[in-house]
């Protein structure tokens, strides 16, 4: 199959489009330097095996990237240390890119990215490299990407699509890509909203979550079922949306305070975006704190406390650790001179600072060992109303267990 897509970056972002583009009927290539890219990415083995069946290949090779119509760049872009946003993976491959584009190509951005980085940061390493102009002699655009893994009601074909073109024209061209993959498409007034339409988008989750986390702590303050608040606010038919409270946020889309983005952000900081960050920061060391009062209500005490771990990945059902809160709370767990061990039906190896954590082979079995059980992730296999009878102490962060199985977050 001839590819008319070139998928830079085989990641969070990249594997789906992948996937949705190779069952859309479009010949699909994915490059990636890191030859195991695809295998430690998303999607399992066997979704993995299927979309190579399907046609889609991959390779290291950046020569076959000047015989696609379509690039999307879906290289990662982590917070570093300064909480700014790290654009060395794009601009690596845009670099890559550039030596190969050819007239006509549209080039479109899905990476996380500060408001003006597909025109600041992008278009310049592309016109250098290629010696074409964006928007006259190629198409150029951002497109946020809207991946949510495990996610069983919202997939690509019905999650809509934002795009936001250099020119009216570029819009259109990315507009007529995404068509294929999508039943609809949103446009932009330019890459600018779109990139700050994801700004939003992550902000609003993480300003929310933090919301509830807050009156999490408070609720168990003043001795409130926050859970029972949650259930009965939510019957309410307008002006709430409902949100979790849990043991950290993780995820790939970090909240993000513009004024620590760099390049193009010029603007006052967003004071609510900081203080989520410190609110949702505190919450690791929060669960250390009831995990330790748990204990100590029991006559036991965290240093020698055997603890087990349910659930280390950012979100149920899925495989994905990145952001966690469990690697926070296991090495905490530990400097306190607790055993830790941890059960995740996803997650075969596990380790923490270079320390493996040792797994649960038999969930029931260990525990009832442990002298405290912690739900960090409710994964669907986990059985809670049985798990709650065989542990000898049950913490649950994420609200998931019966009313009064176990003692919740």
């Amino acid at each position: 199959m001839p590819a008319d897509l070139a998928v830079i970056g085989l990641g969070h972002l990249g594997l789906p489009l992948a996937q949705a583009a190779t069952t859309a009927g479009i010949g699909t290539l994915g490059y990636d330097p890191d030859p195991h890219a695809a295998t430690d990415g998303p999607l399992t083995a066997t979704e993995l095996r299927r979309l190579l069946a399907a046609g889609f290949r991959t390779t290291a090779d950046p020569t076959a990237l000047g015989r696609v119509r379509t690039a999307v760049i879906c290289a990662p872009t982590p917070l570093g240390e300064d909480r700014a946003l790290d654009l060395s993976a794009v601009a690596g491959a845009a670099r890559t890119l550039a030596a190969q584009l050819r007239p006509h190509t549209t080039v479109i951005l899905e990476s996380s990215a500060y408001p003006g980085a597909t025109e600041e940061f992008l278009r310049p390493l592309l016109e250098a490299g290629s010696g074409l102009t964006a928007g006259r002699d190629f198409h150029l655009a951002y497109s946020p990407g809207r991946h949510d893994p495990g996610n069983r009601t919202h997939h690509y074909a019905n999650t809509p699509k934002v795009i936001g073109g250099l020119t009216p024209a570029c819009t259109e061209a990315a507009a007529a890509f995404y068509g294929r993959l999508t039943d609809k498409v949103v446009r932009a007034r330019g890459p600018r909203e779109a990139e700050t339409a994801k700004l939003l988008e992550t902000n609003y989750r993480h300003v929310n979550i933090a919301l509830m986390n807050e009156m999490a702590v408070f609720c168990h303050d003043i001795g409130v079922d926050l859970w029972d608040v949650i259930r009965c606010a939510e019957t309410k038919p307008f002006g709430f949306q409902s949100f979790r409270p849990g043991p950290g946020v993780g995820g790939h889309a970090p909240a993000v305070d513009p004024n620590s983005l760099g390049g193009g952000a010029h603007s006052l900081p967003l004071r609510m975006v900081e203080l989520a960050q410190e609110v949702n920061g505190r919450m690791p060391h929060y669960v250390i704190q009831r995990c330790a009062t748990l204990l100590n209500e029991h006559g036991k005490s965290a240093r020698g406390a055997r603890i087990l771990l349910l659930g280390v990945t950012y979100k149920p059902d899925v495989a994905d650790q990145t952001g966690s809160p469990a690697w926070e709370i296991a090495a905490r767990l530990r400097e306190l001179g607790a055993h830790v061990t941890y059960h995740d039906p996803h997650v075969p190896h596990w380790t923490v600072h270079g320390r493996p954590v040792p797994r649960a082979d038999s969930l029931y079995d260990a525990a009832s060992a442990a002298d405290l059980t912690l739900l960090l992730q409710h994964h669907r296999t986990y059985d809670l109303q049985g798990l709650s009878v065989k542990a000898q102490l049950l913490l649950d962060t994420r609200g998931a267990t019966p009313t009064g199985a176990a003692h919740r977050l």
